[in-house]
């Protein structure tokens, strides 16, 4: 048996050397096509030069800055991590296209990329437009947007992001919201530069858009109400590009029961109740920390993890798509604080999660094959696939064992 991998989809080939072996002296090998799963890896487009980005980063290359800088903050801690591949440019389409290559043939087939827009004009758009687009490969993969609209505070600038983590400096350099012109300007944008792209990932023909941060979506609009509007034009406007309809996709957050903040004054209800009310198709998670405790044992984590998408998924109109971190510790951002790590977060630990994963997407046929992870490439958070000086290959190997077969 041979087992060959393009474009994201296995193919399983039977060859007979001896007729008597295939159905009959005239019959045709049988083939049994492998299931295949969408696994959606975050991109965090931080890593090549950009001019903007040396308000944080003012080596001009962007926030390896930072990683060259990690160091342990314990005794025991396990850091420095540092990537295999170096400190490359993940702008340039020669970069992407190894990139892109290491991906597919560990079945990570689509990748969703953190996409920014800050003071009128997109932000780190460098590693999508000039890396990914420009990749003579990129075929064999697909790719989508969340919109990473929350604001920017100095977090992301190692020189005083210990003050920004322990709330002494509340200093914001960007809004992450924007009012509805703004909101229309992007709309656009995403439209005629990304979904047209034969790449761009569609579920049942529409264009998936996940929004990262609901209630600055709304403040940003002015209200509930105002928020509704917007989307029902956007929706308007990618139907009249020719598509089915868009798939609105939500970054959850732990659900509180609690109405969520918005305008104030302006009451958006629970995030149940938002979800419905703005009319979101679907639901996934960004990270572990935004929903579970993670200063604690990867297996213990996992087990709250599945709790929480079976309850998503009964409890919520829209479609859940199952999310598993590759693990949580965001301390190489800082010089002193350490905040919550995640522990024991091997791959081996990380394989039985892909496959706890892989059981809910069996469960739930009626949907897409979709499992979103974080991430590809999340090196200051401690939660990337690219092979590492500590575990090298382990983490795509892992998602290769249970999506590709060994």
């Amino acid at each position: 048996m041979m087992q060959t991998r393009r474009s994201g989809v296995l193919r399983v080939i039977f060859v007979c050397g001896l007729v008597g072996l295939c159905e009959g002296a005239w019959g045709q090998a049988e083939t049994t096509p492998m299931k295949t799963y969408d696994i959606a890896a975050y991109v965090w487009p931080s890593y090549h030069p950009d001019d903007r980005a040396k308000v944080f980063w003012p080596m001009g290359i962007g926030e390896w800055e930072t990683v060259m800088k990690n160091a342990p903050k314990f005794e025991g801690h396990e850091q420095p991590r540092f990537p295999v591949w170096g400190y490359v440019n993940e702008a340039d389409p020669y970069v992407m296209e190894m990139q892109i290559a290491a991906a597919a043939d560990h079945g990570v087939n689509v990748f969703i990329y953190d996409w920014y827009w800050y003071d009128g004009m997109p932000f780190l758009e460098a590693c999508l437009n000039d890396g990914f687009l420009k990749a003579r490969n990129n075929r064999r993969m697909k790719f989508y947007l969340m919109w990473a609209n929350h604001d920017v505070n100095l977090a992301w600038d190692k020189r005083n992001a210990d003050d920004a983590f322990l709330h002494k400096n509340s200093a914001l350099i960007w809004k992450g919201g924007v009012d509805r012109a703004e909101f229309e300007k992007v709309a656009r944008r995403w439209i005629a530069k990304y979904f047209s792209q034969p790449t761009y990932y569609l579920i049942d023909g529409k264009p998936v858009l996940m929004i990262y941060d609901l209630p600055n979506l709304v403040k940003g609009l002015g209200g509930a109400e105002e928020t509704q509007s917007a989307l029902a034009w956007f929706r308007d406007q990618v139907k009249q590009a020719g598509f089915k309809d868009l798939e609105l996709q939500l970054s959850m957050r732990k659900d509180s029961g609690r109405s969520l903040s918005g305008v104030p004054g302006d009451n958006i209800g629970t995030q149940r109740e938002a979800v419905e009310r703005f009319g979101f198709n679907s639901l996934t998670h960004y990270q572990f920390c935004h929903f579970v405790d993670v200063n604690r044992d990867y297996n213990a984590i996992m087990k709250d993890v599945v709790g929480d998408w079976n309850s998503i998924a009964t409890n919520y109109a829209a479609r859940y798509y199952p999310h598993v971190s590759v693990g949580w510790d965001s301390s190489p951002r800082t010089f002193g604080v350490k905040g919550a790590i995640v522990k024991n977060n091997t791959p081996q630990n990380f394989e039985r999660a892909l496959r706890q994963a892989k059981a809910f997407v069996d469960a739930h046929p009626g949907q897409a094959p979709l499992i979103t992870v974080n991430s590809w490439n999340e090196w200051t958070e401690t939660s990337y696939l690219e092979p590492c000086t500590k575990y090298g290959y382990g983490y795509l190997d892992a998602v290769k064992k249970v999506f590709v077969g060994e």
